[in-house]
């Protein structure tokens, strides 16, 4: 598990120029689309007409978050709209295995999020449903929070469970990824990084995007080595 991904936010870029903002982030390896109902978080962001466009003109597969209530219903429509991959919250979902499976089928690949505070283990016997685990390091809503730490031993615990059962899952996390964070999240386990801030608050996005991939691929090598 040493392959790092960077997957950019587009919750920190300018809503205006979208598409020149996706052209910034060209180097990235997905943009990571956040849709916000101000129902299941308290912020209400973009919905599925926008994320087509996106989709359309975008130079890199598009990632959705999909922070929305009942999202058995709702999920369904991002897959079928191309995107690469497309995440639902285990919170807002009454049947998780089964929307993972719909997703699947309909050529996304599925990526589950958990809360921080939402527990991973009792989700661990589905992990072999999902492509991707997205832990929340951060409360979900908004953009610019604080890298929470105590989210560190449920991503531990989650990469052990993930690498004992010899499934091929990512660990994805989302919430105050800068180049010093990144380091702690990919020793834990994390090898796929949602970053906003970080990105598109630099000068040079790409460039951002590059050294957050190099601190992130040096300490997911330190810890594969250890």
């Amino acid at each position: 598990m040493t392959q790092c991904c960077i997957n950019p936010s587009i919750l920190s870029a300018d809503f205006v120029n979208l598409e020149a903002e996706l052209k910034r982030i060209s180097n990235a390896d997905a943009v990571h689309v956040d849709v916000m109902d101000n129902h299941f978080v308290p912020n209400l962001t973009i919905g599925l007409p926008v994320v087509q466009r996106i989709q359309a003109v975008s130079p890199v597969p598009l990632d959705a978050h999909l922070m929305i209530a009942d999202a058995d219903r709702w999920a369904p429509g991002f897959a079928d709209a191309g995107l690469a991959s497309v995440t639902f919250h285990a919170e807002a979902s009454i049947a998780p295995i089964k929307l993972a499976r719909e997703l699947r089928n309909r050529g996304a690949k599925a990526g589950m999020a958990l809360r921080p505070s939402t527990p991973v283990e009792p989700y661990l016997d589905m992990m072999s449903e999902l492509d991707m685990l997205l832990i929340m390091t951060v409360e979900p809503g908004f953009g610019g929070q604080a890298f929470l730490d105590v989210t560190l031993p449920k991503i531990r615990r989650a990469r052990a469970a993930i690498d004992g059962s010899g499934i091929g899952v990512a660990i994805q996390v989302d919430g105050g990824i800068t180049e010093e964070t990144i380091t702690r999240a990919a020793e834990a386990g994390a090898n796929v990084f949602v970053a906003g801030s970080a990105v598109y608050g630099a000068e040079d996005p790409g460039a951002a995007i590059d050294r957050l991939r190099e601190a992130g691929s040096r300490s997911l090598r330190n810890a594969t080595a250890e």
